[in-house]
C-alpha cells in the first residue's frame, strides 16, 4: 500500500539558531512525518495522507556535533577550551563522526519522504552532493566526490590536496531523512583546528570564501543551493509559514 505522492517541498529558514533548539523543530517534524506514515498504513489507500516534505537551511553558532558512529577523542578540546572558544557540544543521531557547524556555514536540513521521491539512501546522498557540486561550478571552482568518504571534496581527482568543502550525515527511518549537509561558505575555519573532520586526519577543510579569495553573498549561495536541490529531485518548492 502506497501513500499518496507529494512533490511540494516546503522551505523554511530558520537563519542563525541555537543548534538544541534546531534539533527539536527538526524532531518534532521528522516525528510527525514518521507517524503520518505509521498511520497511512492503517487506512485504506483512498483514505491516506501525503506525507510533507521540508527543507529547511540555517546557520548555528559555533558547535561540534558528533554522530551516532563517532570516536569523540576526535574533539581535541575539553570543557574549558569549548568554553573559551564559545562553542557548545552534542552527541546526535546522525550518520558519520565529528563536525563543526558555525556562521558563514550554510547547513541543509532536508526532512524528505523518500517514498515521494525514490527508495535509495545512496541514491539520496549524492543528489545532496550534486547540488553541492554544481553550486560551486558556478563560481569556478570544479569539485566532486572521493570514493568511501562522503561529502564534496576540492582536489578531488589528483588529490595532491584533497580538502572538504561541505560535509554530510543523515539519519533516516521508514524512508523519512533528517540532518543534512554542511557547506563551508564563508566559515571560520579555524575551529576546525580542534577537531579530526568526520575522523579524517589527512586532508583538510576549505570553504567558498577561502578558495574565491573573498567574500561570498550568503544569500545568494543559498539561493543557488535550493534551485539545484529542486532541479535535481524535481520538486516543486513552497514558501508557507516561514516563522522560526
Amino acid at each position: 500500500m502506497n501513500e499518496r505522492i507529494n512533490k511540494q517541498v516546503q522551505f523554511l529558514d530558520w537563519g542563525l539558531i541555537d543548534y538544541q533548539e534546531a534539533w527539536d523543530k527538526q524532531g518534532e517534524l521528522f516525528n510527525q512525518t514518521v507517524d503520518q506514515k505509521i498511520q497511512n498504513r492503517k487506512v485504506e489507500e483512498s483514505d491516506q495522507t501525503e506525507t510533507p516534505n521540508y527543507l529547511i537551511f540555517c546557520q548555528h553558532p559555533h558547535v561540534y556535533t558528533l554522530g551516532k558512529s563517532g570516536k569523540p577523542e576526535n574533539l581535541l578540546l575539553d570543557e574549558e577550551g569549548l568554553k573559551q572558544y564559545e562553542a557548545t557540544y552534542y552527541k546526535i543521531n546522525r550518520g558519520g563522526d565529528i563536525t563543526y557547524h558555525g556562521p558563514g556555514q550554510l547547513v541543509g536540513y532536508p526532512i524528505l519522504d523518500l517514498e515521494n521521491f525514490f527508495t535509495d539512501i545512496h541514491k539520496y546522498m549524492r543528489f545532496l552532493e550534486e547540488a553541492i557540486i554544481r553550486t560551486l561550478a558556478d563560481y569556478g571552482i570544479k569539485s566532486g566526490r572521493i570514493d568511501g568518504l562522503t561529502g564534496v571534496w576540492l582536489d578531488h581527482e589528483e588529490q595532491k590536496n584533497p580538502r572538504k568543502i561541505c560535509a554530510m550525515g543523515v539519519k533516516s527511518s521508514r524512508w523519512v531523512t533528517m540532518h543534512g549537509f554542511a557547506f563551508n561558505v564563508n566559515a571560520d575555519l579555524s575551529y576546525f583546528g580542534h577537531i579530526i573532520p568526520c575522523g579524517i586526519d589527512d586532508k583538510a577543510v576549505t570553504s567558498l570564501d577561502k578558495e574565491l579569495g573573498r567574500k561570498v553573498d550568503f544569500e545568494e549561495v543559498k539561493d543557488k543551493v535550493k534551485g539545484y536541490l529542486a532541479e535535481i529531485f524535481e520538486f516543486e518548492m513552497v514558501y508557507e509559514s516561514q516563522e522560526k
